[in-house]
């Protein structure tokens, strides 16, 4: 990676921004103090809820860190197929004594409005989901001196992200929990994703700017696996979602580990588009028949998901995780650095010595 970038962390480790909470001030301050890059996740947020984040974690914090945002999605979804959903989800609405959600409450996530917040109050680093932001995005970004990032799961998106002017793509095998970050959501492809260490070694022939490897790390035996395939650094998610600082919900965190949880797998039935979660009843139930649209099928869905964690009932609930979550470590943030830091050391020095990870 870029040396003006890695200067930013002395650590190879990037935490995930993790929508829906998870990713917190607290979170990110702390792995940023122990030396990795930490990230808040913009996703979901109005733009000034985002703003408040980002002041909130400057007063914690006077290390670099990231915000990840959402880039707008296409309007392709079937509104037949999202009202026969709905029709499906009556049940679950009864059961959990709530409403569904409005399909049409935006489709955006205040993109341009977030856009103007990170021009006028820059951040060390912007990451894009679900897409590819414009040159010009690019180029004003970097004019405030942003480093830019973007998620690709093929070697065309990651061809995509460099055109754009992005200094880094972050390269996301299948392993990885919650949502693929795809930059068309094609239902043709579902189950198709490559895994990291193929990813990374795709991507590396096809791209030219430094990469972030994503998916399923838990272990820095894994970081050092991926930096010896050709990554400049690790993103881990699941691995933090347990700590101390995450904001991730009880339930949530517990499941990671509960013998209950066995596998994750791809499901549609929360938000329309491909994410990874441990299997429950809801997944197991609606996901075969989940209509391919996002983010109609979040908003239909956010009010079910709410209701089941406020009744304490995980099996209704989105539990995203990847396929490493049961190695997950309920240690606090900046521990769990220390640790993968020093797991990676060992690892390096091993493969040095010509032993294994």
């Amino acid at each position: 990676m870029s040396c003006a970038l890695t200067d930013l962390f002395p650590l190879p480790i990037v935490q995930a921004p993790m929508a829906g909470g998870v990713s917190v001030p607290q979170l990110a301050a702390a792995v940023c103090e122990a030396g990795g890059l930490g990230f808040l996740a913009a996703g979901y947020k109005t733009a000034d809820g985002m703003y408040q984040e980002i002041k909130q974690l400057r007063s914690l914090t006077g290390r670099p860190f990231g915000v990840n945002v959402f880039m707008p999605q296409p309007e392709y979804a079937d509104p037949a197929a999202v009202d026969v959903y709905a029709h499906q989800l009556a049940g679950e609405a009864t059961w959990y004594e709530a409403e569904l959600g409005d399909p049409d409450s935006g489709r955006d996530d205040g993109f341009e409005a977030k856009l103007v917040v990170l021009r006028d109050n820059p951040v060390p680093v912007v990451s894009f989901h679900f897409g590819v932001p414009s040159r010009e995005v690019v180029d004003a970004l970097h004019r405030v001196g942003t480093f830019v990032l973007a998620a690709a799961t093929t070697p065309d998106e990651a061809r995509a992200v460099e055109r754009a002017g992005a200094d880094g793509v972050i390269a996301q095998g299948v392993e990885a929990g919650g949502h693929q970050g795809t930059h068309r959501d094609v239902p043709e492809t579902d189950g198709s994703g490559l895994g990291l260490l193929s990813l990374i070694a795709q991507v590396r022939e096809a791209v030219s700017i430094p990469i972030v490897a994503a998916g399923g790390i838990m272990r820095g035996s894994q970081i050092a696996g991926v930096l010896a395939a050709g990554a400049s650094a690790a993103q881990l998610g699941t691995a933090f979602l347990a700590t101390h600082e995450s904001g991730a919900n009880a339930l949530h965190k517990r499941a990671l580990t509960n013998p209950l949880f066995v596998r994750t797998e791809l499901t549609r039935a929360f938000s329309g588009r491909p994410a990874r979660g441990l299997v429950n009843r809801f997944l197991r139930e609606h996901g075969p028949y989940a209509p391919a649209a996002y983010p109609e099928i979040h908003h239909l869905t956010s009010p079910l998901r709410k209701a089941a964690a406020k009744a304490g009932d995980a099996q209704g609930m989105a539990l995203w995780a990847g396929q490493g979550h049961r190695m997950a470590r309920e240690l606090p943030a900046g521990q769990l650095v220390e640790v993968l830091a020093g797991e990676l050391a060992t690892a390096r020095a091993s493969l040095a010595g010509g032993g294994v990870l």
